[in-house]
């Protein structure tokens, strides 16, 4: 997660409130706000392109794609994050305390940053598991050309899948694959901090 604020807790409503007039966006999990950082360049063109890719494997069949704005709520955890990139498949079903958040996403996004890449492997993927409309979990990196696929399977266990320069790796909820070259075609890749 990003910055936290600890030493506060705050219910949801009023979080949501807040949200409304904050200039920066936060995460929120069991009473406490997570100013989401800035990211770079790499990441903010990474975030683009696998919107134009999923965008395009979408479109074929009948997907909606969300870029960070679009706020995902888990139920059973109610956990609140902005995933870089979401894609709902079917109609989009709303919290029900929070009409602008998605619970029932098919494929999130992240792209790991040096400050979220953590939480991003660990902490959010477990809540993120917890919702079963979610199909995969996408994980890029900005440090190097590898794309990492979680897939849930048929019994609740995931299967990864990591592609790399050259490579292609499916998401077989959108009946496509995406090319690792295409996606980081005129990225500049960053230096680890």
């Amino acid at each position: 997660m990003g910055e936290g604020t600890p030493r506060e807790r705050i219910p949801y409503a009023e979080y949501l409130v807040r949200e409304i007039d904050s200039p920066i966006k936060h995460e929120w999990y069991d009473g406490r706000t997570y100013a989401m950082a800035g990211g770079t360049l790499a990441h903010s063109r990474l975030a683009a392109r696998m919107t134009a890719e999923l965008l395009r494997l979408a479109d074929a069949c009948g997907c909606a794609v969300f870029n960070a704005d679009g706020r995902v709520r888990v139920p059973a955890t109610g956990r609140a994050a902005y995933p870089d990139v979401s894609v709902v498949c079917g109609e989009v079903a709303h919290d029900d305390e929070d009409p602008d958040a998605i619970v029932n996403p098919t494929v999130i996004v992240e792209v790991l940053s040096d400050t979220t890449e953590r939480d991003d492997r660990g902490e959010k993927f477990h809540h993120y598991r917890r919702m079963e409309s979610l199909l995969h979990y996408v994980r890029v990196s900005q440090h190097e050309a590898r794309i990492e696929v979680f897939t849930r399977g048929d019994d609740p266990r995931w299967s990864l899948a990591v592609a790399e320069k050259g490579e292609h790796v499916s998401l077989d909820a959108l009946r496509g694959t995406l090319s690792v070259d295409d996606v980081y075609r005129g990225v500049a890749l960053s230096q680890r901090a």
